[in-house]
């Protein structure tokens, strides 16, 4: 699925061109796109945005990779800065091979982790080979 076939306001589709997209995206319309590597494998789709309410900022992806790789359905939490818009093909990137993957720290449905504890966003921002808002905000100090 993509973020066109999910645009009930027409965001996307205005015919003059005018819109926000990509630049700006609605949230409700990205839930359910797919997320490829970059060797063209489908990795699995976005189950749900995680914001700060306190920054306002997105902070991760939550993705659901099915019983890829013989494991059962298991959501991984993707720094949001590690996904990148594919708008030719509609649909996102997360540069990470299947065997990296394997390892990638996920949990069940029934057992998030706390995404507001700095080791643990450390840790997925670490695997990921990505900054935190945070570590990006200190550079700019």
């Amino acid at each position: 699925m993509n973020y066109e076939s999910r645009d009930t306001y027409g965001m996307y589709k205005n015919a003059n061109g005018n819109g926000p997209g990509p630049s700006l995206m609605g949230a409700d319309t990205l839930v359910g796109n797919d997320v490829y590597n970059c060797q063209h494998e489908d990795i699995g789709d976005i189950k749900e945005i995680m914001l700060d309410m306190n920054s306002g900022k997105v902070c991760y992806a939550v993705l659901s990779f099915g019983s890829f790789l013989g494991m059962g359905e298991k959501l991984f939490a993707v720094p949001w800065g590690a996904l990148k818009l594919d708008t030719e093909n509609k649909r996102f990137i997360l540069d990470i091979d299947k065997d990296r993957l394997k390892d990638a720290p996920g949990f069940d449905k029934d057992n998030w982790p706390d995404m507001a504890d700095n080791r643990w966003s450390n840790d997925i921002h670490s695997y990921y080979r990505t900054k935190s808002y945070e570590q990006t905000q200190r550079n700019f100090e």
